[in-house]
């Protein structure tokens, strides 16, 4: 498969995906709010892409730098300078600041090394956390990009379609990891 191929098939798959997570929190009367840093706002305009986004999504925070993650989100300082930006940690702690500042129903957080540049062998480019929190509790996971030759844009479209997958499954009470 070739980029445009590539590109075309990932576009397809997030605008169904998003598409149909836009629904379930409708039906469901759900809201959801983001907080992303590596992705950089694309969660949240996918999600305003998709007519009837206004009823479910609350708002949502492009946390980039570590003041913002730490003065709007409320990540504690300790846990950026113990685990760094880039840990399962920051990302729990992410979705909850999101959660309690929103009052949405599920807030997701992203933070992660898109590339080209930033990774180490420890945190390869690639290397992606993903905060989930709802009223059952928060948790994070950790999709496996590193390694998949992906660029920076396709790292970032992959996250944005774990996210809405793992939604979808939060919506449908499916994940366990509440």
């Amino acid at each position: 498969m070739n980029i445009s191929e590539f590109d075309k098939d990932i576009n397809q798959k997030l605008d169904k995906q998003v598409t149909r997570v836009v629904k379930l929190l409708s039906l469901s009367n759900k809201s959801i709010a983001t907080a992303e840093s590596c992705t950089g706002g694309l969660i949240s305009e996918l999600i305003t892409s998709v007519p009837g986004a206004s009823g479910v999504f609350e708002f949502g925070v492009c946390s980039y730098s570590n003041r913002i993650k730490h003065d709007v989100l409320g990540v504690d300082n300790r846990i950026l300078d113990e685990f760094t930006e880039v840990s399962v940690q920051t990302a729990m702690a992410m979705a909850e600041g999101m959660r309690r500042i929103s009052g949405a129903d599920i807030a997701v957080s992203v933070t992660g090394i898109a590339g080209p540049g930033g990774g180490t062998p420890e945190k390869p480019v690639g290397t992606v956390f993903i905060g989930f929190s709802t009223e059952n509790g928060c948790y994070a996971r950790c999709p496996d990009l590193c390694g998949m030759g992906l660029n920076r844009d396709g790292i970032r479209k992959h996250t944005a379609l774990s996210v809405f997958n793992e939604v979808e499954l939060i919506l449908m009470g499916e994940n366990n990891n509440e």
